[in-house]
Parts: structure tokens; C-alpha cells; sequence
């Protein structure tokens, strides 16, 4: 089968086993694989692939989120994190201001970039928004982290 969104997701699911701690045989191990080539065809097979609980038990070990990013970016939207409310204070907004900040700046090298020769291609367009969209999603976890944080201190509700 020739289909582009399979052909992404076996790069996502590459992407969460490279990131995983011990690799794939780890991974395999917590779902409760017996062979790694079972695993490998859940895994990578389009007929029986791993639901998104056992993505989510990989994702949440391997402290990433590629799969939620790739399903939105299939609609056009943006994976947005929410934080974890008794993680806030006043040191992780910061945090997470000054990312947001790198990764805006990160959008703006890429646009100078493209701009070098006068004319953004489509490969270049594709980054900048990949990059754009990366940015958007930290900038709009960093508000609902700020509003979190202080409504969870006023008694406003959550």
C-alpha cells in the first residue's frame, strides 16, 4: 500500500523508538511482547498496528510527543501540551518562556534563510511552517500555564 499518512506514521513510530530508553527491545518488553518481531509488526504493519494507549505508554517513558503532533499536523492543527499543575511555578514559566523564545527564533533563522537567494520554495514554505507551528504550540502552552498557575492561587476554578 502506497499511502503517504502510513509512510509518516512508520516515521513517527521510528522516531519514539529511537527515543526510547533501551531501543526497541525495551519497548517491546513493556507492552508486554514476548518477540521483538511480534512487536516489529505491531509496530510498523499496517493490518494490526499498536493502539494509542500502548503509543502513550511508549510516549510518556520516552518523555516525547510525536504521535499527538503528527495526528494534529494530519488536520492542520497544532499538539499543544497541557502542564501537569503541581509541576508550575514561577521558575517553569521562564522555563517555558525562554523556549518559547528559541523556538521563534528558530522560525525567524529558517525565514532569513530562505530569504537568502530572494524566493522561498516550497521545501523551505514546509519548514518554516513546520517550525511556525512548533512555536505556536509553546507560546500557547506557556499562556495556559500562566493562567493555570495564577488561577490555581486565586480560588478561580480550573
Amino acid at each position: 500500500m502506497n499511502c503517504p499518512v502510513l509512510k509518516e506514521r512508520r516515521k513517527v513510530m521510528r522516531k519514539i523508538i529511537l527515543a526510547y530508553p533501551g531501543g526497541r527491545e525495551s519497548a517491546a518488553g513493556r507492552l508486554g511482547f514476548e518477540k521483538v518481531k511480534q512487536f516489529d509488526n505491531h509496530l510498523y504493519g499496517p493490518s494490526r498496528p499498536l493502539t494509542e494507549s500502548q503509543i502513550y505508554q511508549l510516549e510518556r517513558a520516552a518523555g516525547t510527543a510525536h504521535y499527538p503532533e503528527y495526528v494534529a499536523a494530519i488536520y492542520g492543527g497544532m499538539f499543544v501540551a497541557v502542564a501537569e499543575p503541581d509541576s508550575l511555578d514561577n521558575v517553569e514559566l521562564y522555563t517555558r518562556c525562554v523556549q518559547t523564545a528559541a523556538k521563534r527564533g528558530t522560525v525567524d533563522q529558517i525565514i532569513a534563510q530562505a530569504l537568502e537567494d530572494g524566493v522561498i520554495n516550497q521545501v523551505e514554505a514546509d519548514a518554516i511552517l513546520r517550525a511556525d507551528s512548533l512555536h505556536m504550540a509553546a507560546r500557547h502552552a506557556e499562556v495556559l500555564a500562566v493562567i493555570q498557575l495564577h488561577a490555581s492561587k486565586s480560588g478561580v476554578a480550573q
